[in-house]
């Protein structure tokens, strides 16, 4: 279990994008979302984090819950939003989904990974809601 601070945040973003990484290189770019998707909860594993995939996220307005419903492709020690594409490029609606998922969920940082990219590193954005 991590104590949170700007470094830890600033560490496990950097081993989830290293997880990642090894999932592009040994897949490689086109396929579907899904299939990275359990192979980045595989890899997290493997690597000793705790990885929950498809997480509900209720819709709250005004203080009420609607029926309706988000769903968080992966979060990372109960911290880290990771929101994964397989798209031929990241527009601003992704982004802002994410940065939306990190506001309902009330958490600080979040990952949009998209690997239908050459290099992975081309699709990584990295969002703060608030600051580290």
């Amino acid at each position: 279990m991590f104590n949170f601070t700007r470094e830890t945040y600033n560490y496990l973003s950097q081993y989830i994008i290293g997880a990642a990484i090894e999932v592009h290189k040994e897949l490689g770019p086109g396929l579907l979302e899904s299939v990275y998707e359990a192979c980045m909860v595989k890899e997290l594993q493997n690597r000793g984090l705790r990885v929950e995939s498809q997480v509900i996220l209720p819709l709250y307005y005004k203080g009420v819950k609607l029926d309706k419903e988000f769903k968080i492709d992966l979060l990372v020690e109960d911290e880290v939003v990771v929101e994964l594409k397989s798209v031929e490029e990241i527009k601003t609606v992704h982004e802002v989904q994410l940065l939306t998922y990190l506001k309902l969920a009330n958490k600080k940082l979040g990952l949009l990974i998209n690997f239908n990219v050459p290099v992975l590193t081309q699709g990584v954005k990295r969002r703060i809601n608030g600051e580290l």
